[in-house]
């Protein structure tokens, strides 16, 4: 089996991720966490909030509604520009969206081409029916968006958000005030968006239904926040021009002069920094599979006077694919509310009128939560038979911890069930007394646990314990009363 084969398979065997209601044969694009994959992801979710939302000053994590009204997503541009390019077959019906046909089969990106550029392309290069090999129809601007009728009567149009910064723009002036009216004023939210995708495909890559961790800073654009750089900090970096040659790294103090990063590049620098600095240090990503890739032109959306994608290079995705965002958006989203609702979306800091600009880091968590198993996915020799296992960090594994009593006699469960009591406090831990002690610790290898505590009959004579390291597979004894502080710091250097 090629690796892809081999993630699925252990991701559905170990209640990572599996197709959503697939008693009934399950929906494309729709997908449920099980318990391991829950698990996953809100300990992804912690860690992001404590990286880009605990530790910043002036900044609020808010959870908004999730059905829309009409209205926001018309100044938005939702509801006239939210769209795909729609293709059918006009032999089987199959839908399909014509840019990731032309893409797929020419290597190429159509982002952001016309739609007569698309048709074009179609013709020129015989793009067929994926099913049958049937005539494409002309290609058509299809909206994404899933209305729902609100009222019992259905007398007001609405939609399931499909996108979370919408919210963090219309709660700006609220948490402004929460915020004792400063700036700048960061507005968090992980919550559900949702898209109607024409023909969702890579799992969870692309869902109809999927969660986004997001960040809008809202600045004064004509005083931008210059925090200090570490100068001698390297980025890596693929620029819209220098795409032959591939992504370098650049120390901060030479990005700080990049035209491309103007008129805020300080803290859009300051922004890059973090950002790399959670994957690289937080998620243990290798810096050789992490880029900063630069949108520009068509490619970025009209409003991004900056846009750069963060990438990772996965197997499975076959190559680097988009896991987040750094978006540079100006005042376009506050002054489109404004004309749109006739209120002001100004706020007045000692004694000036202000219109924000946004600088937005918006992060895909299932994307995230599948490019981590990705990269961690590996085999291991065990001592009855081969088995795959993950290579988790610590702050993103399901378990941290599990617990062995050797055996389930002489008072060793006892004691293991009592040790599992103080460790389950402070860490996510995981008890097991089924099976060989082989075969347990090829069931925590497989889901992740980085640290597995075996209690035996000499932990009833000198109170310490077995702990093995899931990578190396060394094992040492520990006394009881230094687990919690052992543990937790074997966690941190994870």
């Amino acid at each position: 089996m090629d690796k892809s084969d081999i993630l699925s398979s252990l991701i559905q065997r170990k209640g990572f991720i599996w197709r959503s209601a697939e008693v009934y044969g399950g929906v494309s694009g729709l997908y449920d966490y099980g318990p391991s994959g829950a698990a996953m992801k809100r300990a992804w979710e912690g860690v992001w909030i404590e990286h880009f939302v605990t530790f910043s000053d002036n900044c609020h994590l808010i959870e908004p509604a999730e059905i829309m009204q009409e209205e926001p997503l018309k100044a938005s541009g939702h509801v006239d520009s939210f769209t795909d390019v729609l293709t059918t077959c006009k032999s089987c019906k199959s839908e399909f969206r014509a840019d990731h046909l032309l893409e797929a089969q020419t290597k190429r990106s159509f982002e952001g081409a016309s739609l007569e550029d698309i048709q074009k392309a179609i013709q020129q290069n015989n793009v067929r029916c994926q099913q049958c090999k049937g005539e494409l129809s002309a290609p058509t601007m299809f909206n994404m968006m899933f209305q729902v009728n609100i009222g019992a009567a259905g007398q007001e149009k609405g939609y399931l958000r499909p996108e979370t910064a919408q919210a963090s723009y219309l709660n700006f002036k609220r948490c402004f005030e929460v915020g004792r009216r400063r700036l700048p004023l960061g507005v968090a939210i992980i919550g559900r968006a949702f898209r109607n995708e024409i023909a969702p495909r890579q799992g969870v890559y692309r869902m109809r239904e999927f969660t986004q961790a997001e960040l809008q800073l809202f600045f004064d654009h004509e005083r931008p926040p210059e925090p200090e750089l570490d100068a001698d900090y390297q980025l890596s970096i693929m620029f819209a021009s220098e795409r032959e040659t591939g992504a370098k790294l650049y120390a901060c103090s030479v990005l700080a002069s990049r035209p491309e990063l103007q008129p805020i590049a300080r803290l859009y620098i300051s922004k890059m920094c973090q950002i790399q600095r959670f994957y690289v240090e937080t998620l243990k990503v290798p810096i050789s599979k992490f880029r900063f890739f630069e949108k520009a032109g068509s490619e970025k959306a009209f409003y991004n006077k900056i846009h750069f994608d963060i990438e990772i290079d996965t197997d499975t995705l076959g190559g680097f694919k988009e896991v987040a965002g750094l978006h540079y958006r100006g005042d376009w989203d506050l002054s489109r509310h404004a004309a749109q609702s006739k209120k002001t979306m100004s706020v007045n800091v000692d004694g000036k009128e202000i219109l924000p600009h946004v600088l937005e880091l918006s992060f895909g968590v299932d994307r995230n939560v599948w490019a981590l198993l990705d990269l961690s996915v590996a085999e291991r020799e065990g001592k009855e038979e081969r088995y795959t296992m993950l290579r988790l960090p610590a702050s993103v594994a399901p378990f941290q911890v599990a617990v062995f009593p050797l055996m389930k006699k002489d008072g060793l469960a006892e004691k293991a069930r009592s040790i599992f009591d103080i460790l389950r406090r402070e860490f996510r831990a995981s008890y097991d007394e089924s099976g060989s002690i082989g075969r347990r610790y090829a069931r925590q290898d497989e889901i992740g646990t980085p640290f597995c505590l075996t209690i035996d009959y000499d932990t009833l004579k000198d109170d310490t314990v077995t702990i093995r390291d899931r990578d190396t597979t060394q094992q040492v004894r520990i006394k009881v009363a230094d687990l919690v502080r052992d543990i937790g710091s074997k966690i941190a250097k994870d």
